[in-house]
């Protein structure tokens, strides 16, 4: 099986899922997500297969989160509002998002991405 890793290849998190990934042999395919975001449908399916908030999509700590004063405008968007400014910044989107399938990861953890089979 696949799986389809949403990353930004300058990202130091980013690198160490791909590490992980290629040291279990697992394949993958890679989508850079400043070059291109997923549409509003595909975000809305990963983030609902995650089981997280949506919050949790965001990448706070990023200049455009800060620049674009998300952490604001969310107390108040919707949820197609929040998903459309993901898809329209990839930056704005926490990384890695990996997608296996069955389960959607968001962010890197080493025993996570160990614990795949």
């Amino acid at each position: 099986m696949s799986y389809t890793l949403y990353q930004y290849p300058a990202c130091s998190t980013c690198r160490k899922a791909v590490k992980s990934l290629e040291a279990q042999g697992h394949s993958f395919t890679s989508i850079h997500l400043k070059q291109s975001p997923p549409d509003v449908a595909t975000l809305r399916d990963l983030w609902q297969r995650s089981g997280l908030p949506l919050r949790k999509f965001f990448n706070t700590s990023g200049q455009s989160y800060r620049g674009g004063n998300w952490k604001e405008l969310l107390k108040n968007a919707t949820e197609d509002e929040a998903l459309a400014g993901l898809a329209a910044d990839g930056m704005l989107i926490k990384r890695p998002i990996l997608d296996t399938g069955t389960t959607v990861l968001v962010g890197f953890r080493e025993d996570t991405y160990s614990a795949l089979s």
